[in-house]
């Protein structure tokens, strides 16, 4: 026989979604006929499988070691390791500043991401442990590509993740974006558009009417300042399609600097210049509440502040952090 206690990070799913972490190698059929005959109950009683989770109820499962092994299977701990650049973290949610280079998920080939690096962090600072991963996964609610820069949002527990997913998904959440662009802006601009993804080579084509297959697309952006070639933009991301930003001012014809898929060809920067800076959660009830109307920012790299600097916008990337 198995006992387990519901902790936070399981509260609040059905029953059967817990018992298919639980039992990751079980078809469902199993564990709902092991209801069924009561050899798995909740809090003493038969159970159907759609009951809410609270912390605190008791899981049995009378089954024996070798079925219970066979049907959970081995859940290995993250051996990746990486530095994080935590902006801001609690006891439910992490901003992480990602760099460059780094995946905000996993990859098929296996590439380590923020994903193990972040579960790798918290294993070590004892917030997660290894028993939790069979029913929990700390994961990230959004993503940036490879080489673009700046935060990330990180669920660390149950209830935070489910949040800030739910913020992005319905796009409450408002998203910023510090880009230099060739080419001089000057007023501030909303565009729309249609995306259509060429999943073959991994890249995106934007169109100014509706196409079979393609996707609405909105960016806002507003000119920080220019030297008369290029341009620093604020970008507010409205919709969130991959590679969007970058692909979208292309198609207006001012490129990222430094993008090799949607800029310039030869171009002597090679890291793209486009970073997440800044995320605005709205007013809000629930367990995220106390973040309702905050902001937080991120610094961007080196390379970009450096490259603000010979282009004389450094004033204007200062003037407008807050």
């Amino acid at each position: 026989m198995k006992e387990f206690i519901i902790n936070d990070n399981e509260a609040g799913q059905r029953f059967d979604k817990y018992l298919a972490k639980l039992l990751r190698e079980a078809p469902k059929s199993f564990f709902y006929k092991m209801m069924r005959k009561k050899n798995i109950i909740l809090n003493g009683k038969k159970a159907t499988g759609n009951e809410k989770l609270l912390s605190g109820d008791h899981v049995k499962l009378f089954l024996s070691d070798e079925t219970f092994e066979k049907f959970s299977g081995s859940v290995p701990a993250p051996r990746a390791k990486h530095s994080l650049d935590i902006v801001y973290e609690d006891e439910h949610i992490l901003l992480i500043n990602k760099p460059s280079g780094m995946l905000s998920q996993p990859a098929d080939d296996g590439t380590p991401s923020l994903v193990e690096y972040l579960t790798s962090y918290l294993l070590e600072n004892g917030s997660l442990t290894e028993e939790e991963l069979r029913t929990f996964r700390p994961s990230v609610c959004n993503r940036l590509d490879r080489n673009t820069t700046g935060l990330i949002a990180a669920g660390k527990s149950l209830p935070g993740l489910q949040e800030l997913s739910g913020m992005f998904k319905s796009r409450n959440l408002h998203k910023y974006y510090l880009c230099l662009v060739e080419g001089v802006l000057s007023e501030k601009k909303h565009i729309k558009g249609y995306l259509a993804k060429d999943k073959k080579n991994n890249k995106v084509t934007i169109y100014r009417s509706e196409k079979e297959g393609t996707l609405p697309v909105e960016t806002r952006y507003f000119p920080l300042g220019n030297n008369g070639k290029r341009t620093l933009l604020k970008v507010e991301l409205i919709t969130g399609r991959a590679h969007q930003i970058r692909a979208h001012l292309a198609s207006e014809g001012h490129p990222v600097v430094g993008d090799p898929k949607y800029g310039r060809t030869g171009a002597k920067i090679k890291s793209q210049l486009l970073h997440s800076f800044r995320l605005e959660f709205p007013s809000m009830e629930g367990t995220l509440s106390y973040l309702s109307g905050k902001a937080f920012t991120a610094p961007v790299p080196e390379i970009f502040l450096g490259t603000l600097k010979e282009e004389q916008l450094e004033e204007s990337y200062y003037e407008n952090l807050e």
